[in-house]
């Protein structure tokens, strides 16, 4: 599905996202802003063959691609499908079963049954050496060089194809662990090794194990994946500089990539929450929550004070009744829910209706697709419901099959004991709704935020057939359409520029020399990583802060400038705030730092807010749509979102229509369009 004003002249930026059904492809002209759209389906059985797809698609020139960049789903595609490569771990004598103790804390706490997620590395394969560092990187007990013979021959008997390598307290010390990995390096060459210290320089034993096995797992897999991508790629004639997006925002080289591969972990997702930042800037928005919709998944992320929040411990497959698996890396705090277009609805053994986590995805998808889906999804709910146009999916290139969709409704209804299928696809959209506004509260009250206070911005391919309904439910009076809502992820990725994140455990008070020297050296560290680091680099600092006595701690900027009592009491202050907030409670107590960050970002330079590719408006008529509790089934206005003037202003109900995607306006509501482009939808009494 190609937008297309084919860029030939160089200077290009291209950026590609996969998702769970489609694969993106955005080309922007950076000095007139005018984009180039393209859409295909993605391949899960080899990505690259969708990304060449939508490349070809999209008629760009390859020789005019002066920069690349990727957002990628290989780690964690990975990781949750058990498609990394079989894994040993080394560690030090004594913590052979550091990833089977775990944490004692569950999540399930009253469930009598409740078992540890099996970890990556099984026991047999994890193995130990002599040698000791303190917490305070003294050596207790020498390493002896003379085991590492035996215990390559282990693990070569072992046949992995990955190593990693977790020594006690190397991140206070990593000598030991430097010497082991080089050792061992020589003597099993073919063996991918990955050492702790080369992905975390923060404590806690078991968080920086698990971090660095799945660092090890992967590693191959995207070593592979991108080295594939980077062939055809340049096989195909583009010569400008390829990069990937990072978890925590910005950008890195392929080659940097690989050296790091858990900084892969949110690629995609965390370049549209960078976009809507950027949306909520350029309209005035201090707070913005975004919301992503796809096929498989619905992400929502909050942005307080135009800053992403960045957690330096994340949790894969954590939920209400598993603990997950804890990861030490920066990574913007994304929650995603199975909830997207291609999410099944079912039945349980009890008649109970549900929706997800089980998408149909891009193969066979939902079945209005056509393409022997039989399990009713929410794309088939709204199709029934007359949310969607079957006639102008994909701006046309897809029809749909609304009576298919409308058997397999009717289906499910046979299961949960109802028999009409516009009745069963308004159960459908309900329970959706809910499930996404549980999500949008986890990011907002949950964290002491009254979502009222954000505006809402929303995107992918169905994140504007159910913005509003989620805005309503949570009182937001102001939504946000940004333009090219489908392909905003990629736009994210063209509005940053190369990233480097340095983060250390410090345990100590507020001391102004101290943290002075640490945040210096962080950012040479940062800095020394950014592989092309620009005079205009941008540096942020943050610290990770708690009261005395406390576990868990809340991470506070710093503001820019020299770090003296003055900035210090300002810390104080915004901590105790913060804590108030988060926690309904500030202490008199003494604040401890427990960890410093430091974010370095080279920019690649402005990018121009994007105006879509213009066309002909598409005649569309008014047609029945159900607003279920919003206004029942009533006739809604269909207008072609490139038809709008600037400045104009619908009343709802009405639909607008674009290539991409479908934006709902609920009667009560009324919907413009601003100098930007972006599509303002506002309550009538808000």
């Amino acid at each position: 599905m190609p937008e297309v004003g084919a860029l030939t002249q160089p200077g290009a930026r291209m950026a590609i996202d996969i998702g769970g059904t489609f694969t993106d492809l955005v080309v922007l002209d950076p000095e007139a802003g005018a984009l180039t759209l393209a859409k295909a389906d993605t391949t899960p059985a080899r990505l690259d063959d969708g990304v060449m797809k939508a490349f070809g698609e999209s008629g760009i020139a390859p020789a005019s691609v002066e920069l690349l960049i990727h957002g990628t789903t290989v780690v964690i595609n990975a990781i949750t499908e058990r498609r990394g490569v079989p894994t040993a771990l080394v560690t030090t004598r004594g913590f052979r079963d550091v990833l089977l103790i775990g944490r004692a804390n569950r999540p399930d706490l009253y469930n009598l049954a409740y078992r540890k997620p099996e970890p990556f590395v099984p026991r047999r394969r994890c193995f130990e050496v002599t040698g000791r560092m303190s917490h305070r990187g003294e050596v207790l007990a020498p390493l002896e060089p003379s085991e590492l013979a035996g215990l390559a021959e282990r693990i070569r008997h072992a046949e992995v194809e990955a190593l990693a390598i977790c020594l006690l307290h190397s991140w206070a010390n990593p000598a030991h662990e430097r010497a082991v990995a080089e050792g061992l390096a020589e003597l099993l060459p073919g063996v991918e090794i990955v050492a702790s210290h080369q992905i975390s320089s923060q404590w806690r034993e078991f968080e920086r194990t698990s971090t660095t096995v799945l660092a090890a797992y992967v590693k191959p897999v995207v070593a592979g994946y991108l080295s594939s991508l980077s062939d055809r790629v340049r096989g195909a004639g583009v010569p400008g500089r390829l990069y990937v997006m990072r978890s925590a925002g910005g950008v890195s080289s392929f080659e940097r990539a690989v050296a790091a591969p858990i900084n892969l972990l949110e690629s995609g997702p965390v370049a549209g929450v960078a976009a809507a930042a950027e949306a909520g800037r350029r309209i005035g928005a201090q707070h913005v929550l975004a919301l992503d919709i796809g096929g498989t998944t619905a992400k929502t992320s909050a942005v307080r004070d135009g800053r992403m929040r960045i957690e330096t411990l994340h949790h894969v497959e954590r939920t209400p009744v598993s603990a997950g698996y804890p990861i030490q890396a920066p990574v913007v705090e994304i929650v995603e829910i199975g909830a997207g277009g291609g999410s099944i609805a079912w039945a349980d053994d009890a008649g109970g209706l549900h929706v997800g986590p089980r998408s149909a995805g891009a193969e066979p998808g939902p079945v209005c697709y056509g393409r022997g889906g039989s399990e009713p999804t929410l794309t088939d709910a709204n199709v029934v419901a007359g949310r969607l146009d079957p006639a102008y999916f994909l701006g046309g290139t897809m029809p749909l099959d609304a009576e298919a969709a409308r058997g397999a409704l009717t289906r499910l209804g046979s299961a949960i004991g109802e028999a009409n299928p516009a009745s069963v696809a308004r159960g459908v959209l309900r329970y959706a709704v809910a499930q996404m506004a549980h999500a949008l509260r986890l990011v907002t009250l949950r964290r002491g935020f009254d979502p009222r206070d954000f505006t809402f911005v929303a995107y992918g391919g169905a994140g504007p057939l159910h913005a509003v309904l989620l805005a309503r439910e949570l009182g937001i009076s102001r939504t946000v359409i940004p333009p090219a809502p489908g392909h905003f992820s990629a736009f994210g990725m063209l509005l940053g520029g190369l990233r480097a994140d340095a983060v250390r455990t410090h345990l100590g008070g507020l001391d102004a020399a101290a943290l002075g020297s640490l945040f210096g050296e962080l950012e040479q560290e940062a800095t020394a990583a950014l592989e092309d680091p620009s005079a205009d680099s941008e540096v942020e600092r943050f610290l990770e802060l708690r009261y005395a006595g406390q576990e868990h701690t809340l991470e506070i900027p710093l503001p820019a400038g020299p770090i003296d009592d003055a900035a210090l009491e300002r810390l104080r202050g915004d901590f105790d705030r913060r804590s108030q907030e988060a926690y309904a409670f500030s202490l008199p107590s003494e604040v401890e730092v427990v960890a410093a960050r430091v974010g370095v970002t080279a920019p690649f330079g402005r990018v121009e807010w994007p105006q879509a590719p213009t066309r002909a408006a598409h005649p569309f008529a008014p047609r029945q749509v159900d607003f279920d509790q919003h206004g029942g089934v009533c006739t809604a206005q269909v207008v072609d979102r490139g038809a709008l003037e600037i400045g104009e202003d619908l009343a709802g109900p009405c639909i607008v229509e674009e290539l991409a995607s479908t934006t709902l306006v609920l009667p009560g509501q009324r919907v413009r369009r601003d100098d930007l482009g972006n599509l303002l939808i506002d309550e009538v009494d808000a």
